[in-house]
Order: structure tokens, then C-alpha cells, then sequence
């Protein structure tokens, strides 16, 4: 794990989007001063005879960079008449010099610019890349060519709305295509003679540290919003205290939290929320805390601040969601379609059909099948004697009878099978075969943090239980002032 030296950020508002993520990595303007005695050194020690000032009339005549062919020359800077020229070296010595390397394509780039023109093809619904080619007037025949690279085949046959595509033309002709095909790679293809070269480029990411602080008014999702959070880092917020928190019914007003997390960024632009690495919710006046913790096998887990894992043996309720619960344990419950005192032995969640019921912990399947008002059914023997079973579903997963199962994984979806008004789970806990309420009963505890990394867990979560302390410290600062 490596170490969390950066604070925490305040202004963890997104960058604006729009920009090309093809961006020149040249000088600025502002330096030309300062960089062309620099040029002027650089040239005498660098070129050959022949190779000096080149017109800006002559520099169509140039073939683009290729990083196997050092002595190429590449324009480096523009002026009103003509155009600087460096062989590759000399080139690589400047902008080291100013602390920025371009990668191979950043450089083709520059140099095809020269030739043609950039342009950006944002894909809309029903887009094709053939029409996307007709409608802006480009070779149809160059696309084809394209298509036939196995290099970039797979990365071109299938596109989505709003995905960008960059172009650098010459009238009709395709001198350059890119697009990303992932957060860290690019695919990028140059016109090579009469036909293209393609290959994929990795690309840097910045890993940032953001934090966010809410408190609930109405509900955990639009204080969230409020702290400007996504639903993917909320989302690992409930699951990470799900052991611990039934974020279906316990949550109240005036409860809070606070999360440090990851941001990936790639050239000053924020591509997307990464893992929560500290996090702490108050529920109720009392608080869990939680940070994460990757061991020296790779094995990533979020532990609390005794060096317990959070993630207990059992789930408190066995979705990835927080559907709401339509009907509590009771004992003395009236059923809703005989009318009669009939006790309910279990918990009733409502949600849509097809919603994805998890296995609330480690364990064998013992009953899969119809049974009269459960409908269809599975039943699941766990550790400790404890049997769960989860009723009313529309189909089953992945899993027969006698087959193990692991926590999180999918055994089942929401349906209204059996006795059932309305789609829902109904979901039994048993201890020794006795019911009890799943969202009350004492839960086994939690595994602690394998004894040769909790010297190493200790040291490195204690600056993020600092920062966490920090961020808080902050807000009610700014909540003072």
C-alpha cells in the first residue's frame, strides 16, 4: 500500500469536461523567449550540416516522426515565417530540460497536424462509424483499410453514445484516428504509406485522495449528493458497514459520515471515483469507523481501528441495495390475505422483480424448490448451525443443492411467487432452528487482520484515521462560520 502523504482536497468538484483528451504537450507560448537560445545551442551541437532552418513552404515535404528514426527532424516551434527544425535528440534534450516527455503519439500527432486538420466525432445514438465517416465527409475506403488492422478491429467494431473519436484529415483522407478504449489505454492509428499502423498507447493516472462530509436530513442518498458524492462511492459506503448498520431501517436524521477516497485522474481531467480508503458513519450517536488495508499478497480488505475486518460473517440483509422493508418481524403479525393472527418469522423486503437476492454468508445449499406460500424457495445451511432461507423468488441462480456458496454471491432474484401480493424477499434467519429477527440478532463476530500485517495495518492507518478527524474538524468550521 503505498503511503497517504496528500491532505485532503476541498474543491473536489470535477474539472470541466470538453476538451480534447488529445492534448499538445509542446511549450507554452509565454517561453518561446526563454527557449529559443536554447534552440540555438541545441541545434549547433545537434544537427548534421545540412539540417538548420527549414521554410514553413518545405515542411509538407517532411515525413511524420517515428520514434525508430531519431534523426528525423520535427518542427518544434512556429514563428511568422518559418519554423524551427531538431533531430529527435535534440528535441528530447529541450523538453526534458522544461520536465515534460511526450509519448510516440503525442509526437506523431504534432508532426501530422502540419498536414491536416484535428477534428472531434462525438457518437450519437444510432451511430455507426461508417455513417459517422459519411457525414463528415471522410474516406469510407480509409475506414475500411482501418478496419482490417487486428490491432484495431476490436477496439473499432463496437461504439456507444457520447463516446469521442479524434481525426486528424487532409481534406477526405484520414492522416490519424484515436480513441480511448479504456481509463489507461489509447488506441491510436497513423497513415502509413497507402495504408495504417495501429497500437495501443498507455496512458499515466493520477491517483488523487478526496474527502466529503454529510449529514443526513431526509436521506443517506441526498446528503450524499449534497457532499458531492456518486452513487458508487455511497454505495461502497453501505456495503462496507453493512455488518454492522442496516442502512434499510436504521438509518435516522442527524446521523453523518465522513469518507476519504480515491480520484483517478489522466491528463487534468477526472476520469472517476476510485475505492474508499477511510470512512467513518454515525448512527445513531455511535460510530464505525473502517480503513482500508492491502496485505503484501495483494489480499484488500477494510478493517476497523482494532484491526477487525467489518465484513462479519453475515450480511444484515442480503442485497447489494436498500430496498425498502414492507413487512418486520412479528410474531403477531395479522396476514395480509387470510386476515388471521399469524406470526411472521422473518423479514419482508420490498423490491423489483428481477433484483439480485445475495447469500448473506458462507455456506451449503440444503433446499432449492417450490414450497406451498414460500413459493419458490432456497434454504442455506451456514456455520454455527445457522440456517437462512430466502422465499417468493422469481428464478434461481447458479447454484443446486449440496453446491457451497460464498457471501455476496447471487442465489436467487426478487419475485412474488407462493403467497406473495407484491414482489418482495421474504428472508428467514434461524439459530439452533429457532427464528429470530435478522436486523436484531447478534451476529458472529468478525475476523481480525491476519497477526503478521497488524503492525504494518496500525502504522499506515493512522494518518487516515487523522485525516478523517481532520475533515470533520474542518467542516464544523465552515458549518460555524
Amino acid at each position: 500500500m503505498r503511503p497517504y502523504s496528500s491532505g485532503i482536497r476541498h474543491d473536489y468538484k470535477d474539472s470541466a469536461p470538453g476538451a480534447s483528451t488529445f492534448t499538445s504537450r509542446g511549450l507554452p507560448w509565454f517561453a518561446i523567449g526563454l527557449v529559443l537560445p536554447l534552440v540555438a545551442v541545441l541545434l549547433l551541437l545537434f544537427s548534421e550540416p545540412n539540417q538548420s532552418m527549414v521554410p514553413a513552404a518545405e515542411i509538407a515535404d517532411l515525413d511524420p516522426i517515428e520514434s525508430s528514426l531519431p534523426a528525423t527532424p520535427l518542427v518544434l516551434l512556429q514563428s511568422p515565417g518559418e519554423r524551427v527544425t531538431l533531430p529527435l535528440p535534440a528535441l528530447t534534450a529541450v523538453l526534458e530540460a522544461y520536465g515534460t516527455t511526450p509519448r510516440a503519439d503525442e509526437l506523431a500527432r504534432d508532426s501530422l497536424l502540419l498536414q491536416g486538420e484535428a477534428m472531434t466525432l462525438v457518437v450519437r445514438n444510432g451511430d455507426s462509424l461508417d455513417q459517422l465517416f459519411r457525414r463528415n465527409d471522410l474516406s469510407v475506403t480509409d475506414l475500411t483499410v482501418m478496419l482490417a488492422l487486428s490491432e484495431a478491429r476490436p477496439h473499432l467494431a463496437r461504439i456507444q453514445p457520447a463516446d469521442r473519436i479524434e481525426i486528424i484529415r487532409d481534406g477526405d483522407r484520414v492522416l490519424a484516428l484515436g480513441r480511448d478504449i479504456s481509463e489507461s489505454q489509447r488506441l491510436w492509428i497513423r497513415r502509413d504509406g497507402e495504408g495504417y499502423v495501429a497500437e495501443i498507447i498507455d496512458l499515466e493516472i493520477e491517483i488523487r485522495t478526496a474527502g466529503a462530509h454529510g449529514i443526513i436530513e431526509s436521506s443517506l442518498w441526498e446528503a450524499a449528493d449534497a457532499a458531492g458524492l456518486d452513487s458508487n462511492v455511497i454505495g461502497e459506503l453501505t456495503r462496507i458497514f453493512a455488518w454492522d448498520i442496516d442502512f434499510i431501517l436504521d438509518v435516522r436524521t442527524g446521523d453523518s459520515f465522513t469518507v476519504v477516497y480515491e480520484e483517478r485522474w489522466r491528463e487534468g481531467v477526472k476520469l472517476s471515483n476510485g475505492d474508499i480508503i477511510a470512512a467513518e458513519y454515525i448512527n445513531q450517536g455511535k460510530a464505525f469507523r473502517a480503513a482500508r488495508y492491502v496485505d503484501a499478497e495483494g489480499n484488500k480488505g477494510h478493517f476497523t481501528p482494532d484491526g477487525n475486518s467489518v465484513e462479519g460473517p453475515f450480511l444484515r440483509a442480503p442485497f447489494d441495495i436498500t430496498p425498502r422493508v414492507s413487512s418486520s418481524f412479528n410474531p403477531r403479525r395479522r396476514h395480509p390475505i387470510l386476515n388471521t393472527i399469524r406470526a411472521h418469522r422473518g423479514t419482508d423486503y420490498a423490491a423489483s422483480t428481477g433484483t439480485p437476492v445475495l447469500a448473506a454468508a458462507d455456506g451449503t445449499i440444503m433446499a432449492r424448490g417450490t414450497d406451498g406460500s414460500y413459493g419458490n424457495r432456497i434454504e442455506i445451511q451456514h456455520g454455527g448451525n445457522i440456517t437462512t432461507l430466502y422465499a417468493h423468488l422469481s428464478r434461481y441462480g447458479d447454484f443446486r443443492v449440496g453446491d457451497r456458496v460464498s457471501q455476496r454471491d447471487v442465489i436467487g432474484y426478487v419475485g412474488m411467487t407462493g403467497s406473495a401480493t407484491g414482489p418482495h424477499l421474504h428472508y428467514e434467519y434461524r439459530l439452533n432452528g429457532v427464528h429470530q429477527d435478522s436486523r436484531t440478532v447478534t451476529l458472529p463476530d468478525a475476523e481480525p487482520i491476519p497477526e503478521q500485517y497488524r503492525s504494518d495495518f496500525m502504522a499506515q492507518s493512522a494518518g487516515l484515521w487523522r485525516q478523517l478527524d481532520l475533515y470533520q474538524t474542518t467542516q464544523l468550521a465552515q458549518n460555524v462560520d
